[in-house]
């Protein structure tokens, strides 16, 4: 499993031959103009919510892919009514696609689109496939729920907000990789606006000091599990 950062909350996920986009915010996001989106492969696209910072660059990237949009109920039926193809999931439910099992989990945020038009409730994902497990937090506070992952699924790898202010700041998300009962974390959402900008050795010093590893991909960064 090969893991892209593209800036903000943004990935790609390489499973065997199957290419996944997370949250395609790229084009608005000047911190990632070297990123071209028409050289980025999708098979799926998965969004965790509406706002803009999230789904911007989805319509684009699925006319030209034909990839299948995944997400809540109200974000399927938006981009179905574009023409695009999609498939709906709501909290709790989980599918078996090509790339592996797929599960829709509780996230605390708010959901609308650019015109307010209701977005769903806010959500994250749990992917597991190629034999590694990991979990998409999305936009989200701290929330109990967590403790419900680890109790299905074994992580190897938490993908955590960091940011602070509009989600979890960098000691809550601590908390958060216990909950999950990962140590291994792969941060995000962090210094693409003003709001959200971290000290990054500091941020990695927090985590190390409670025996945990945060890891802060530069742009176009890839890991591989």
């Amino acid at each position: 499993m090969k893991i892209t950062f593209y800036g903000h909350a943004s990935l790609g996920i390489q499973i065997e031959d199957i290419h996944i986009l997370v949250d395609p915010f790229i084009t608005g996001n000047p911190k990632a103009s070297h990123i071209n989106i028409d050289d980025l492969k999708a098979d799926y696209i998965l969004l965790t919510h509406a706002h803009q910072d999230h789904i911007l660059d989805v319509e684009a990237i699925a006319k030209r892919t034909d990839a299948v949009i995944v997400s809540n109920f109200e974000i399927v039926s938006h981009f179905q009514a574009l023409g695009l193809e999609g498939h709906p999931m709501n909290h709790g439910g989980s599918w078996d696609f090509e790339f592996g099992k797929l599960k829709y989990v509780n996230a605390i945020h708010t959901s609308s689109f650019p015109d307010g038009k209701y977005g769903g409730q806010p959500g994250g994902f749990v992917i597991e496939g190629e034999h590694k497990n990991i979990y998409i937090a999305g936009d989200t506070a701290l929330t109990f729920d967590m403790k419900l992952i680890p109790m299905q699924t074994q992580l190897d790898l938490a993908i955590l907000p960091i940011g602070d202010n509009f989600t979890m700041g960098i000691k809550d998300a601590i908390i958060a990789s216990d909950f999950v009962q990962c140590d291994k974390i792969l941060g995000y959402h962090f210094d693409t606006f003003g709001y959200i900008e971290i000290d990054h050795e500091k941020a990695k010093r927090m985590f190390f000091d409670k025996n945990k590893d945060l890891m802060l991909l530069e742009i176009g960064e890839s890991i591989e599990l």
